[in-house]
């Protein structure tokens, strides 16, 4: 697996789960993807890196009480150079601060981290990195393989990610039906994607904010499907054929939403 060093700057570099029971959210990653685990350490508060092929590919935190009703979910960080910059830039172009900049640990030898919310609802993290450059795999097999916001207000948000993070983007489609903007790596051609944002206004359920997801790789969705079933899940959205790939909707043992993509078959 091509695995990187750093992420480009505003693409996504780390995803971690927040769990109401990471014992058995532990056991249900890695026995899907083949992801190991080890512990990070008292001094993180009981924080877990999964690790695949023993570079680290994603987090693993228990709620606490003091989060309240948070629901168990994934968050998707963000690379950034300068996070106090980043968010000073998302608060005066309509962002929230959910957790203002912070270093891990408390010498910030590992990184910078905050949480923000755009201006539609969506909530992501900002990550600055120190030793830890974020997941070492990614866009590949049993690794994370796409990140895309569902925005109820797609002409809102694309402009602040492009401040904010100071992405490049390119409009796919601009139809009622089908609107998407996807974020494209600057140090490329044009032809490598990062990220994605859709349009979703018409076809999220009431009550059900903005949000960022996670897609895994893998090589067979519906033999995923099948023993993420057999572990505890629940399918959401059963597999079905796309333009982009094989994809589905589950939810974890615990009740997290993700979504794993089966590449298609001439990539």
């Amino acid at each position: 697996m091509p695995t990187r060093d750093t992420a480009p700057t505003g693409a996504p570099c780390w995803i971690d789960l927040l769990s109401s029971d990471t014992d058995r959210s532990r056991a249900f990653y890695s026995e899907l993807f083949g992801w190991t685990s080890v512990d990070a350490g008292p001094e993180y508060g009981g924080y877990i890196n999964f690790l695949l092929d023993d570079g680290p590919i994603a987090g693993l935190m228990g709620k606490t009480p003091e989060m309240g009703e948070a629901p168990d979910g994934w968050t998707i960080y963000f690379a950034t150079d300068d996070v106090q910059k980043t968010v000073d830039s998302a608060t005066a172009n309509g962002g929230t601060v959910a957790m203002p900049p912070m270093p891990v640990p408390e010498d910030g030898a590992l990184g910078h981290m905050a949480m923000l919310v755009d201006p539609a609802g969506g909530f992501f993290g900002l990550w600055q990195a120190g030793e830890h450059k974020g997941f070492a795999t990614v866009y590949e097999i049993n690794a994370p393989s796409w990140f895309e916001l569902h925005t109820r207000d797609h002409a809102a948000v694309v402009p602040f990610y492009r401040e904010v993070l100071r992405w490049e983007t390119n409009l796919v489609s601009d139809t009622d039906e089908f609107r998407y903007t996807t974020m494209v790596d600057p140090a490329g051609d044009g032809s490598t994607l990062l990220a994605g944002v859709m349009d979703a206004a018409k076809f999220l359920p009431e009550g059900v904010p903005s949000h960022w997801t996670v897609y895994l790789g893998t090589a067979d969705a519906d033999g995923t499907v099948a023993k993420a079933v057999e572990l505890g899940a629940t399918v959401i959205d059963k597999p079905e054929d796309t333009p982009y790939g094989r994809l589905a909707t589950l939810a974890d043992p615990t009740g997290a939403l993700f979504k794993i993509l089966q590449p298609p078959a001439d990539r």
